[in-house]
């Protein structure tokens, strides 16, 4: 077997099974915030393209998609993010959900013989760290707080690790904080990757779950820069948190042709291509913006309750975008079993979200709370919490 397999930290929620191991929860039914997997339903539309195209059961789909969908989601990041141009030829590929994408970039991007750092954030999506071990990389993390706006402060990086990076790893709206990255913070991001010549990796799957704003995502800076070709910038993106459809397992990667093209070789022999009917669906749903809108005004209306009901209660900041609140607690993993044990309500606790550092664990003494549940729920978990706190 493969000896990087021995490094692999247990995944969060074998930590958070460990941890709710012998606790008998109050007679009320369970209420689980603790996975960021959206309730809300499939838009119909969507259902409707699906079964329409079940004879495709019987079709081997292609690595590189369907033309037609390269180019409706090539059409969505130009409109969406203003771009000046894209490619869906060479700079945009579909791919089966966005876990599996960056998984198999890092594998495909990394060369192991040098094994050079892969930068990124603290606390962090858990994909990142493993695909880094397993590719024979070595994470280095940045630690994520209060202090520098959940951002991570990419100055105290040594000049020695950014010679050795391969990768960088951002995720805006970042996960679990819901901090975004501002143009000139991206575009400075862009100018040290010219610096040292490493790639820059934007994980933006919750970038349409915005309030005021819609975040700005990495091609955008890169066409504000006049940079066309998006030298060594890729972004991913998904259907799962836009069109709840986290069960669809699609997405899509875009940006440099330069690494595109290699990576659509290794994904040929990877044999991660998503279904015919798959695509078609996708097609209805990038082309769409009616069902995210209402999507959104869910989660503004899930936000406003609980600010409202437990804002007096609990230290809760409503984050720039996504589903997450990243709340400040005594202890993460004590409170996490007072919910369990007193209201039956699933969070999970931060530091199984993060690493310990020379700084300390950022992540502990903090709770990811993912508004999924539909607002019944919402509502219902905000009379529960009174009772309790």
């Amino acid at each position: 077997m493969n000896h990087h397999l021995t490094q692999l930290h247990p995944y969060p929620f074998e930590k958070l099974n460990q941890l709710f191991s012998g606790i008998q929860p109050i007679d009320l039914p369970l209420i689980p915030l603790s996975i960021g997997e959206p309730k809300h339903p499939a838009p119909q539309i969507v259902i409707d393209a699906l079964q329409q195209n079940f004879k495709h059961l019987s079709t081997y789909p292609s690595s590189k998609g369907l033309p037609e969908l390269r180019q409706a989601i090539s059409n969505w990041l130009i409109q969406r993010f203003h771009l000046n141009e894209l490619s869906a030829e060479s700079e945009v590929l579909p791919v089966s959900g966005t876990r599996e994408a960056i998984f198999s970039f890092v594998q495909a991007v990394i060369n192991r013989e040098e094994n050079p750092y892969v930068v990124m954030p603290n606390p962090f999506y858990q994909i990142y760290e493993g695909a880094t071990i397993l590719a024979g990389g070595t994470p280095y993390f940045i630690n994520c707080t209060a202090e520098n706006n959940y951002l991570g402060d990419f100055d105290r990086v040594p000049a020695e690790v950014w010679e050795k990076t391969s990768l960088l790893f951002i995720c805006t709206p970042g996960n679990p904080t819901g901090a975004t990255f501002t143009t000139e913070q991206l575009q400075q991001l862009i100018q040290l990757s010219d610096q040292y010549n490493f790639i820059i990796a934007s994980d933006e799957c919750y970038s349409e779950l915005w309030f005021e704003q819609p975040p700005v995502g990495l091609l955008e800076a890169c066409s504000k820069m006049g940079r066309n070709d998006y030298k060594n910038c890729v972004v991913f993106h998904s259907l799962s948190k836009r069109s709840n459809l986290p069960g669809m397992r699609s997405g899509f990667i875009a940006g440099d042709s330069t690494l595109l093209a290699p990576y659509l070789k290794y994904r040929t022999y990877h044999g991660a291509a998503m279904p015919v009917q798959h695509q078609l669906a996708s097609i209805v749903a990038w082309n769409d913006e009616c069902h995210v809108e209402e999507n959104r005004k869910q989660y503004r209306q899930k936000f406003d309750l609980f600010q409202n009901e437990l804002g007096h209660l609990l230290p809760l900041e409503k984050p720039d975008a996504g589903f997450y609140y990243w709340l400040k607690v005594d202890n993460d993993e004590a409170f996490a079993k007072k919910l369990l044990k007193e209201a039956n309500i699933k969070v999970l606790p931060g530091r199984y979200l993060s690493r310990e550092t020379k700084e300390g664990n950022p992540g502990e003494n903090h709770v990811r709370m993912a508004l999924v549940a539909d607002i019944q729920q919402c509502e219902e978990v905000a009379r529960r919490l009174k009772n309790i706190l």
